[in-house]
């Protein structure tokens, strides 16, 4: 036993939660070995790195990752400032990876491809807890290695998004297409902005992200008028995520549905719902989408396709670690039920663990948004949460470990099914206004306070702000 507490423990994943993790493991005293496949840390918010969360500040930075920034005096954040992926990663993450006690500590250009026990397939039994796990990857030196007591998987699911079919398997010819083809949140109107200015664009998905392109979209277009945009909803209506509007106890994603439903209701996105792809056919520059819209036949032709249909789990490198999963969410079977979209919001899910995150192979976790399966549900806050029970536990603080230490804002939903109209404002300077009071944001209900017409706010290029900040790398 005396080997296995010197060796480390190992955390996939490099992003808010992973990174969170390590500052966790260094507070207790545990030496943590961090394998990022990308090369560099948070890589996967950098792929959203233009979009602004809808949480703040003080709920995207971790009690011990802020300890240990502390201590090396680095000036936070504003806590109510609403930070881009990019700005997470350039004034939280890299000065994070960058201490001493990290820096040794990380390994980026670290793909794990295999997971296992120390002369134990999955079967084998005799031993097998007391077992050092073996993780495997790869980096630009070839194959290597590793021992480790424990397993912390953050490796997130950003790398794995769902395909286009409402059956969950890719339609036919999307594979051929997937050059003109964007997963996640792409920035149309900065870095891939020629590929989108201009062009017929349709966007599949119905939630937060999906607002985003769409509402970016709009903003294109007020600078390139021949961008036309086809908003495909794969279920009827859109109401669960529009809804939650003046009551979002996060003021900016209420203010992202806001803005998207009074787009709605002007008529300025062209609706589709539900509608449902059954093929891809590349035609010149073009694709056409053979599908079904209100259960007819429909064919669309358009230059782009932006799929925002969420994420899974990458499980591939699992084979040989004993893990549960729920049948449908995918997610640990104690977690599921708390997790469940279709009955569950991100400020609906209560605070939850070790217990909760349990597996069968002990020492091994999975964190963030991974931990989630297939559910859409995740807050950033909630995976440092996670990882101070899984750690608290690892070190053997088993009290500590089944506390729970975390208090969530009331959110909206995080996931949606429909359409809805409404005569709502976009406005969003502030977030929405009370709901008593006749204005599009808190700015606007000031300004008609102090006897002024109002603020002038309510664009689609303000309104713009929100994604879910439970992406994690």
């Amino acid at each position: 036993m005396s080997m296995m507490t010197d060796l480390p423990v190992a955390v996939i994943g490099a992003g808010p939660v992973g990174l969170a993790a390590a500052a966790h493991l260094v507070e207790r005293g545990i030496r943590p070995l961090i394998l990022e496949r990308g090369e560099s840390v948070g890589a996967a918010l950098l792929e959203w790195g233009h979009v602004r969360v809808f949480s703040p500040w003080e709920y995207n930075i971790d009690a011990a990752a802020r300890a240990l920034l502390d201590s090396s005096g680095w000036t936070a954040p504003d806590s109510q400032g609403l930070p881009t992926g990019g700005e997470i990663v350039r004034d939280y993450l890299a000065p994070l990876a960058a201490l001493p006690e990290i820096a040794a500590k990380l390994k980026l250009g670290a793909e794990v491809t295999a997971i296992t026990r120390q002369g134990h397939d999955k079967v084998a039994n005799d031993g097998r807890k007391d077992a050092p796990f073996v993780i495997r990857y790869r980096d630009g030196g070839g194959e290597h290695r590793v021992l480790a007591r424990a397993v912390i998987d953050a490796s997130g699911t950003w790398w794995r998004p769902n395909p286009i079919g409402v059956d969950g398997l890719p339609v036919p010819g999307e594979g051929e297409a997937r050059g003109r083809i964007a997963y996640g949140i792409p920035d149309v109107v900065g870095k891939v902005r020629s590929s989108y200015a201009g062009k017929r664009v349709l966007v599949i998905g119905g939630g937060h992200s999906a607002i985003n392109v769409a509402l970016a979209l709009m903003e294109l277009r007020d600078a390139a008028p021949g961008t036309e945009i086809f908003w495909a909803l794969r279920h009827a209506s859109v109401e669960r995520l529009l809804g939650g509007g003046l009551n979002d106890q996060l003021p900016e994603r209420g203010a992202l549905g806001l803005a998207a439903k009074q787009a709605m209701a002007d008529g300025r996105l062209n609706m589709l719902a539900p509608f449902a792809v059954n093929r891809i056919e590349m035609q010149g520059e073009g694709l056409v989408a053979d599908a079904s819209l209100a259960g007819k036949p429909f064919s669309l032709a358009v230059d782009r396709i932006v799929v925002t249909t969420g994420f899974r789990p990458d499980l591939s490198f699992l084979g040989e670690i004993r893990i549960a999963l729920d049948p449908a969410v995918e997610a640990p079977p104690a977690l599921a039920p708390l997790i469940d979209p279709n009955f569950h919001s991100c400020g609906t899910v209560p605070a939850h663990g070790i217990r909760e995150l349990a597996h069968p192979e002990p020492g091994f976790i999975i964190v963030g948004s991974k931990s989630y399966g297939r559910a859409p549900t995740f807050l950033m806050a909630t995976g440092y949460e996670q990882v101070r029970s899984v750690v608290a536990d690892i070190a053997g603080d088993h009290l500590a470990a089944r506390e729970v230490r975390l208090v969530l804002p009331e959110t909206g939903v995080c996931s949606a099914v429909g359409v809805v109209t409404g005569s709502e404002s976009a406005g969003c300077c502030g977030g929405p206004a009370p709901a008593n009071v006749d204005a599009c944001c808190v700015r606007d209900a000031d300004a008609k306070a102090k006897g002024a017409s109002g603020c002038g706010c309510g664009t689609d290029a303000e309104a713009r702000r929100a994604v879910s900040a439970g992406v994690d790398a």
